[in-house]
């Protein structure tokens, strides 16, 4: 192979895999693999059970390019109604790494529901510093939202 077409290839596969945008991350937080909103807990749930439960497959209303699943058709009908209502703060990625400028995975069995809102952290010891001072993190959350998905 010539200098020439080694140079087209180079060419092709920093356009096609090392664009900037082909990185971007979605709005809403699902798995590499898969388009499921909150890990298929029913963002309902947390504001009418006061807990995270699993929605079901057969319950599931598509949003913002991602799958969200519900218990119930009526917990599936209230987010149809208003989803910018129950949906995650942040597309459900965790709040305090978005307060940093940064992403990570919002994981929906560490939560919190303040003033109205869904917000989701990585893990217990991050849940627990965002708790010391969430209102700081929200408000720099807040700024850097959506910036970060760049």
């Amino acid at each position: 192979m010539s200098f020439r077409q080694y140079g087209f290839i180079f060419l092709v596969f920093s356009t096609l895999f090392l664009s900037p945008s082909l990185f971007a991350k979605n709005k809403i937080y699902t798995s590499f693999f898969s388009k499921t909103a909150a890990g298929g807990y029913d963002v309902v749930a947390y504001f009418k059970a006061n807990k995270a439960q699993k929605g079901h497959k057969k319950f599931m209303f598509s949003y913002k390019g991602a799958h969200w699943f519900f218990l119930n058709q009526e917990n599936q009908k209230a987010f149809e109604a208003q989803p910018e209502k129950y949906e995650p703060q942040y597309g459900g990625y965790c709040a305090y790494a978005v307060s940093q400028g940064q992403t990570a995975k919002g994981d929906p069995l560490h939560w919190e529901i303040h003033e109205g809102k869904l917000y989701f952290n990585y893990n217990e010891s991050i849940h627990k510093k965002w708790l010391n001072d969430k209102q700081k993190f929200i408000n720099q959350s807040i700024k850097n939202w959506p910036g970060v998905l760049n």
